[in-house]
């Protein structure tokens, strides 16, 4: 069960380039856990699409089964949204992509729907850099079910249950990483001035944007002992950069000292700015990035920022060479060119 949101809003509230307020990027009333921090990343999705002035209908959101998978009825509710079955978001969100290039595509998804029955399908969307925002909101226990540990959970971390965990767990931005993926963030709920920009980042980045948001489970999951626990996280994260994303209108030029600042170009011009605190991580650099999570790892610290990213990466489209046209826009002549235009196909392919 869902519930709306009052429609009366005070008259003065800020509006972007398109007119809207935080409203219009608004869904339905949460019904998680008070003090979720799924909710807290909705907020930063609302917050980053109203800043970067997005079109609430250009906007597909997509999801699968979990609490996560609920959070897409509560941010922006005049887009485009489909809830998949449990793990298969990521080929429903392929074979959107592929039917309209012309749309964004938000995926929703959590350690379960991602990192268990769905692992075999965010494989193939990592490798074949689908151009979309994949955020996995990772609390290492699974929610809807009473709170069992899930495949992301801490070698002795200790949920509600009070049952250390024995199994090696999936770290999802080191397989990220090894798959090709060609941009990794990795944050936390709770750190609203890191995960808006690096939303920001991944909407404008041209290909596939995996970002791992550590989100703690309130009810079952922020205990003494979890390793993904409110307190854990605050006492253990370490920051790769200070994350800042800068709109093309504001295009920063200024040389700046190696060793102090990263400028990362996109594809439409725009430009995040990162300021490098830990002069190890070469965010260009797949090995760089897998060889500081260990070193932190190995620290008892959780590496949050952004990861890698890949700035000059094709994605599915351009691998494929597929028509500018979406296909819902193709007329029958062109997806039915008749018998001679067929036959000439086979020849190409004896």
């Amino acid at each position: 069960m869902s519930y709306e949101i009052p429609a009366f809003r005070h008259p003065n509230l800020p509006t972007n380039k398109l007119g809207f307020t935080t409203k219009d990027y608004e869904g339905a009333v949460s019904t998680l856990c008070a003090g979720c921090g799924h909710d807290s990343i909705s907020a930063a999705i609302i917050e980053a699409c109203f800043e970067m002035s997005i079109p609430p209908h250009r906007v597909a959101k997509l999801s699968g089964i979990g609490c996560s998978s609920k959070t897409p009825t509560y941010f922006l509710g005049n887009s485009h949204g489909f809830n998949t079955v449990h793990g298969r978001m990521p080929s429903v969100a392929t074979g959107a992509n592929m039917a309209n290039r012309d749309l964004l595509y938000i995926g929703v998804s959590g350690d379960g729907d991602t990192a268990s029955i769905g692992m075999g399908q965010f494989v193939h969307i990592v490798r074949r850099n689908v151009n979309m925002v994949y955020i996995c909101e990772n609390n290492g226990v699974y929610g809807l079910t009473k709170g069992q540990d899930s495949a992301t959970t801490d070698i002795g971390s200790t949920s509600k249950k009070g049952e250390p965990n024995a199994l090696e767990p999936i770290d999802l931005c080191a397989i990220a990483l090894q798959l090709g993926a060609t941009f990794v963030a990795n944050s936390f709920s709770g750190d609203k001035k890191q995960l808006v920009p690096i939303i920001q980042a991944a909407i404008v980045h041209k290909g596939f944007a995996f970002i791992n948001v550590i989100s703690p489970c309130v009810t079952f999951n922020n205990v003494p002992g979890s390793t993904k626990a409110y307190d854990y996280i605050r006492q253990h994260m370490a920051s790769t950069n200070t994350v800042d994303y800068v709109p093309h209108a504001e295009e920063i030029t200024t040389e700046y000292e190696e060793g102090t600042d990263e400028l990362v170009t996109m594809h439409d011009g725009s430009v995040i700015n990162l300021h490098k605190i830990d002069p190890k991580l070469d965010i260009h650099s797949r090995r760089s990035a897998l060889s500081l999570m260990q070193e932190y790892k190995a620290e008892d610290k959780v590496l949050t920022g952004l990861l890698f990213i890949d700035s000059d990466s094709q994605e599915i489209h351009e691998t494929m060479n597929t028509t500018d046209t979406p296909l819902r826009e193709l007329t029958e002549k062109q997806l039915c060119p008749g018998t001679a235009k067929l036959d000439a196909i086979n020849q190409l392919l004896r």
